[in-house]
């Protein structure tokens, strides 16, 4: 079975043979437009040395000779991480990410911007974080984001996906605009949240550097804590390639970015990768039918009024109906910029995590 029809297979269980017809034709414009490749947005991967430095655990990053890949260990010692060299002020940010494999329980591989280490108490932040599992059991991962500060008002939303992250590459990406944030796997749509005057602050607009990290959060990552992770499987190998990023690098302390930011700022807004496409949207909610396992707006217990830049459908209600019963816990806390900084997150429910596998 060709790569289209077995993705169409596997987002569209329960088609028909004529509607399937419809959507793989539909699909298609989308998938042979964007096939998998770095070239698919019309980029070009940079070196590690271009644009990233080592943030932590020096010995357990490993570049590759050409310098245009990177693995990140985790072993009893220490995790690893590295970072970007600038701040950016809006800017897109991607990857092609393989997740370790095996027994994962316990641990947590971050690509995510933050600017934490520059407004400790006001800072902003979007997240890509995969949560391991164990043996079996499929790997989920998370989107979240933090305006000004505001880590009491976690918008994290969880997945799992149509493929074995552990076996191949596949691109994650992040878009942050001034008028929306997109994130991407390869290049289907799987979240968009659009600016409105109403979250106010909680819109992240200060520069952010990028982080990809891989680190222990045995306390919460797993069944809310329940699997620890287990170093006789380590060391613990995420790989990253394909490295590249577009914005414009600023001074975080300037009160208004430099002249040269609008025409960068400019051509973001016309690269492909910045507009959802009537398919890509298609694409986007299919995704999300078949593989978003909650979703903070349909929680009526953390909000019973959904955060303002919620869009609530019908379909999407129905299924979440639910999902107001979940307890979470947790906060979000900063550690030192040379170990992994970023606290605990809210945890879905052990009964609710492990029913999604």
């Amino acid at each position: 079975m060709d790569p289209l029809r077995r993705l169409i297979s596997v987002l569209f269980p329960t088609s028909s043979s004529s509607s399937s017809s419809s959507l793989i034709l539909l699909l298609s414009l989308l998938f042979c437009a964007a096939s998998a490749t770095a070239a698919d947005f019309d980029i070009e991967p940079i070196t590690f040395d271009e644009a990233y430095s080592p943030l932590f655990g020096d010995a357990n990053l490993i570049r590759s000779d050409d310098d245009r890949s990177v693995r990140l260990l985790l072993d009893r010692y220490s995790g690893s991480g590295f970072i970007s060299s600038n701040l950016y002020k809006y800017g897109f940010f991607t990857a092609k990410i393989k997740l370790p494999s095996d027994y994962t329980a316990g641990i947590v591989v971050a690509f995510y911007t933050s600017n934490g280490d520059v407004f400790e108490k006001t800072h902003d932040e979007l997240d890509i974080e995969f949560l391991g599992n164990i043996r079996g059991k499929k790997w989920r991962f998370q989107t979240n984001l933090y305006g000004n500060g505001s880590t009491s008002r976690g918008r994290e939303e969880r997945y799992t996906l149509w493929f074995d992250p552990t076996r191949t590459f596949h691109r994650y990406s992040i878009l942050w605009t001034a008028n929306n944030i997109i994130f991407y796997v390869d290049e289907v749509p799987i979240r968009e949240i659009i600016r409105n005057d109403a979250m106010g602050g909680d819109y992240p607009a200060k520069p952010m550097a990028l982080y990809a990290t891989i680190w222990d959060a045995s306390d919460w990552a797993t069944s809310g804590g329940r699997y620890k992770v287990n170093y006789k499987y380590a060391p613990f190998v995420t790989e990253f390639k394909d490295l590249f990023l577009q914005g414009c690098p600023v001074n975080p302390l300037d009160q208004y970015p430099s002249d040269h930011c609008y025409d960068k700022l400019a051509l973001l807004d016309a690269q492909d990768f910045s507009t959802v496409t009537a398919a890509r949207r298609m694409a986007m909610r299919q995704f999300r039918q078949n593989y978003m396992y909650y979703s903070y707006c349909y929680d009526t217990v953390r909000y019973p009024i959904p955060p303002p830049e919620c869009v609530i459908l019908p379909s999407e209600k129905e299924r979440f109906k639910d999902t107001g019963r979940l307890k979470f816990g947790g906060s979000h806390k900063r550690r030192s910029r040379r170990t992994r900084w970023r606290g605990q997150i809210p945890a879905v429910s052990e009964s609710e995590d492990q029913s999604m596998m």
